[in-house]
């Protein structure tokens, strides 16, 4: 990386398995780094600090072009902008894959809400490419093709689903999967799936739990959360209710917005093109 942009460089950001993870994008946009201002990490800093940028710019841009919820859809960047979950990423520079992940991600979305207002090849590409290099940024994009699936139940109500134009996404993302718990499990980094389904269902569902509150109250934010065994049963059955219930609201929600859509009215109502 110190040395820039090289042919040996670019080949080993392209097959390099360091830190038991593959991200090529991520690796060369440090090279580039070098390239451009040398190592001050000043420049870094700042670069991580555009890509954040243009990561709000899009997360408004996105929903309010789904929706047409202009002031939501301002609130949902601001707090992506601003909130202590975020800008850690952007305050550590090793934490570019994140920065970028994020970037390439949201392009995916707007660029899906485009091509599902007039699908066609010329807006169909765009979306695979942001796609596949968010996915070279960091494997945590492979959930994209499920929250497509999502965008056309709410807020696009595309109906019937479209599961077809989904299947060139689905591909890389378990390819990438694949590869990734390859490497990690390589380098020892997987040794999760030791623990039993159980611990780990209880776990995940927690987790979502914490997560959610630490979106509105963040504390007690760690570099390092170690693998809680033998979780409280209350707590596991606290987290699954608030899941249920969130989901719960957001079903409703998105009945009552295909209601007010088919009438003409209603806040979160997907305004015509």
């Amino acid at each position: 990386m110190r040395q820039g942009i090289t042919a040996d460089g670019i080949e080993w950001a392209l097959n390099s398995t360091e830190a038991a993870n593959w991200f090529p994008v991520t690796r060369l946009s440090h090279m580039l780094d070098v390239q451009l201002f040398g190592l001050s990490s000043g420049w870094r800093h700042l670069t991580n600090v555009l890509f954040h940028t243009l990561a709000t710019l899009l997360l408004f841009a996105f929903p309010h072009r789904a929706t047409g919820a202009r002031w939501p859809s301002a609130l949902v960047a601001f707090v992506f902008a601003l909130h202590p979950l975020h800008v850690e990423s952007v305050a550590w520079v090793a934490e570019r894959k994140d920065v970028r992940s994020a970037f390439f991600w949201f392009l995916a979305l707007w660029a899906y809400v485009r091509y599902a207002e007039r699908p066609g090849a010329s807006r169909y590409l765009p979306v695979l490419l942001a796609f596949c290099l968010g996915l070279m940024s960091t494997p945590m994009v492979v959930t994209l093709p499920l929250v497509m699936l999502l965008l056309d139940v709410w807020p696009l109500h595309r109906w019937p689903l479209r599961l077809w134009e989904k299947l060139p996404f689905f591909a890389p993302s378990i390819a990438a999967a694949i590869a990734i718990y390859a490497v990690q499990s390589g380098a020892g980094a997987a040794e999760a799936v030791q623990v039993p389904l159980g611990q780990r269902a209880e776990n995940a569902t927690v987790s979502y739990a914490v997560y959610i509150a630490k979106m509105f109250w963040p504390t007690r934010l760690a570099v390092f959360y170690p693998y809680q065994q033998g979780l409280p049963v209350w707590q596991v059955a606290i987290a699954a209710l608030v899941l249920a219930g969130v989901s719960a609201l957001v079903l409703r929600r998105s009945e009552l917005s295909l209601t007010s859509r088919s009438d003409g009215y209603g806040f979160w109502s997907r305004s015509s093109q």
